[in-house]
């Protein structure tokens, strides 16, 4: 008999071999039939799967709804490939995971890449299967029994994927009649769990098999799927409104950048673009002053022998554009390098630069904490197919900055920080955030030692911080998410309509000033290791720009919108008062345009709409005869009669970055 513990603290004494299902239907019938899946030990279960030992055991229904949306997801992705290999027979199969808000699988179709014209019939199909209610069965299977079946349905990309599993893992499919797929589970009890009008196909695109563009180019179908149709009505309209927003589109409507296939994942920044960009420079900047920061700059370009020895080069290596440290043979057709040349890379982070200047002369006791803070730019070896916009790019900016403390320094240093981020991002326009703890990942350097102590600390310094008591509340931690070498705390913003980026963050890191010998010289004239702290608030200047579009719908605050006003004539005669009134706002510092062409003042109210101008000062031949403007807000039909001087004024006084407030 087994020892069953139930949340309320009872205790049942089962047979073994009795399912979380049998227990669900011996408490009542309503549990039995809301019940979907069941925590076993903290670990998610189908309820069909048998009990072997003592356990605490949790039943899971609709209303646990962060469980039940990931195994709706996974459902619907099963689902969706039952559906795609109906509809296209000889299709194969590969991966179908859950995703944040859906589900995707990608597909080898035999005849040709699916479309988004496919998706209304896969739609279709889907709702069929879920009517059908299948149960899901799961079977522990050999790998050789799954390269078995793999190579007898043709299933080329399973069979390679079988032929590499470990030999004595338990190996596992999943059966919803007679389809089947190799999955780790688990999964609702049947199709008929699913609401057949609480998902939607949203799009097709190409994917390279196991990612890399070396491989077989696929088809990955893409859906959202929730617990019902209200849910994803919301999500859809979401979605919408995430359209509408999108930075790309805004960017191109402002002038703000592009992006080309000459420089893949680098972007190019117009004038207008720029301009935002070096408001948030000089407004972090600021900040960072105050702060008692020092400001370095180093190089781009390093030798890979200091990547190894920081760990990056056989942690990251993938990620790295080496480059041969040798002038190429240009004499012959195109240049000839030798390949025995030694290897450098292009920094993909500044952290190892930041170490080697702290290790220039000798550094006391009485010299930390050192704060280093670099506007640095990296390049990291992305996928070509992961790069999306300005929010993923190879070439970046990090508002990056290193501290090295000594060990009774930080968490003061950690609670200061996170009071520094919150009052950045209030200004920014951001007043809702997560603080979330990324705790040791499976791989990692270090002692366990060592991380119990970096990850109290850092938990300590949340606690210790004036963080808001709601931004508190929310604080969770994230066990295997944090780096190689150090725990870290995450910072997630929730922006206008409801989606989270993960932007700020700071690490606890013991291991790199060990690796690259850093150390100080202590109270006791011995020589100890800091510890170094690897923060950012932004992240990188351009995601964090492109969040910002998103966030604002391209309508920034007044300080940090690249034209502050445009001041349009109505009648050609008020041309010269124009230039006036543009030249008085300059003097006190707003950026101004003119706007004198030959067309109806609609017209240029519309245009400068669509660009994002926050203030239109319209001007005809009243108004300079009377020394005013007629001021139009961005999104209001009203417009109001100011004096010139009054204009300016307020202007001014709204352009002021807050920090200068």
């Amino acid at each position: 008999m087994l020892s069953i513990t139930l949340p309320d603290g009872s205790v049942r004494e089962v047979a073994s071999g009795t399912t979380p299902a049998d227990i669900a239907a011996a408490i009542g019938p309503g549990l039995a039939k809301a019940a979907i899946a069941a925590r076993v030990d903290g670990e998610l279960r189908d309820l069909s799967r048998p009990l072997t030992s003592d356990a605490a055991l949790a039943l899971v229904t609709q209303k646990d709804e962060a469980d039940a949306l990931e195994l709706a997801r996974h459902d619907f992705a099963h689902v969706m490939a039952e559906a795609v290999q109906h509809l296209f027979p000889g299709t194969q199969i590969t991966f179908g995971p859950a995703t944040e808000d859906g589900f995707y699988y990608d597909f080898a179709p035999r005849d040709r890449p699916f479309t988004d014209e496919d998706l209304p019939a896969i739609e279709a199909e889907m709702r069929r299967i879920i009517a059908r209610n299948e149960k899901f069965t799961r079977e522990v299977w050999s790998r050789q029994q799954l390269i078995d079946t793999w190579k007898e349905q043709g299933e080329t990309f399973k069979a390679e994927w079988a032929a590499e599993l470990p030999e004595g893992e338990e190996l596992t499919i999943y059966r919803q009649g007679a389809w089947l797929d190799m999955c780790r589970g688990p999964h609702m009890p049947s199709t008929g769990r699913l609401d057949p009008n609480a998902f939607k196909l949203t799009r097709v695109s190409g994917a390279y098999w196991r990612g890399d563009q070396k491989n077989a180019m696929l088809s990955r179908v893409y859906g959202t799927g929730w617990l019902s149709k209200k849910q994803l009505d919301a999500h859809l309209t979401m979605l919408e409104e995430a359209a509408k927003r999108d930075h790309r589109k805004i960017g191109a409507e402002m002038d703000l950048f592009h992006l080309q296939s000459e420089a893949q994942g680098s972007v190019f920044w117009h004038p207008k673009g720029y301009i935002l960009w070096r408001q948030m420079e000089a407004y972090m900047r600021r900040r960072l002053d105050a702060a008692n920061y020092a400001e370095v700059k180093t190089p781009q370009l390093m030798d890979a022998r200091q990547w190894e020895q920081s760990g990056h080069w056989g942690k990251y290596r993938e990620n790295m554009f080496v480059v041969p440290d040798e002038i190429p043979n240009t004499e012959d057709e195109g240049a000839v390098i030798s390949g025995d040349a030694d290897m450098m890379a292009l920094k993909p982070m500044n952290c190892p630069a930041h170490v080697l200047i702290f290790k220039q002369g000798i550094k006391s006791y009485r010299d930390l904490p050192i704060r280093m803070a670099e506007f640095g730019c990296c390049h990291r070896n992305e996928p070509h197919g992961a790069l999306h916009g300005i929010m993923r790019v190879r070439q970046f900016t990090q508002d990056d900055a290193h501290l090295f403390v000594r060990e009774d320094q930080l968490v003061e240093e950690v609670r200061k920080f996170c009071e520094l981020l919150h009052s950045v991002y209030q200004d920014l326009g951001f007043t809702d955030y997560a603080v979330k703890l990324a705790l040791r990942p499976e791989k990692r350097f270090g002692s366990d030692e060592m991380w119990d102590t970096s990850e109290q600390e850092l938990r300590e310094a949340v606690q210790a911080s004036n963080l808001p008591d709601d931004i508190k509340a929310k604080f969770e931690e994230l066990p295997g998410e944090g780096a190689f070498y150090a725990p870290k705390l995450e910072f997630h913003l929730t922006d206008a309509i409801g989606r989270t980026w993960q932007v700020g963050t700071i690490q606890s890191d013991r291991v790199l000033p060990d690796r690259l010998d850093a150390s100080y010289v202590g109270e006791d004239g011995n020589r100890h290791r800091p510890v170094m702290l690897h923060r950012a608030i932004l992240g990188t200047f351009e995601r964090f720009i492109g969040i910002l579009i998103e966030h604002h719908a391209g309508r920034f605050p007044l300080w940090l919108s690249p034209v502050q006003a445009v001041v349009a004539t109505i009648v050609s005669d008020a041309d010269d008062y124009a230039h006036d009134v543009a030249a008085k706002l300059r003097a006190a510092g707003i950026r101004v345009d003119t706007d004198l062409r030959n067309e109806k003042i609609n017209y240029k109210v519309r245009e400068h709409s669509v660009a994002k101008v926050p203030n239109l000062l319209v001007v005809g031949k009243r108004e300079a005869e009377e020394g005013k403007v007629a001021l139009r807000r961005l999104g209001s039909q009203a417009q109001t009669f100011l004096t010139l001087d009054e204009v300016v004024a307020m202007l001014r006084d709204e352009a002021l970055p807050p920090d200068c407030r």
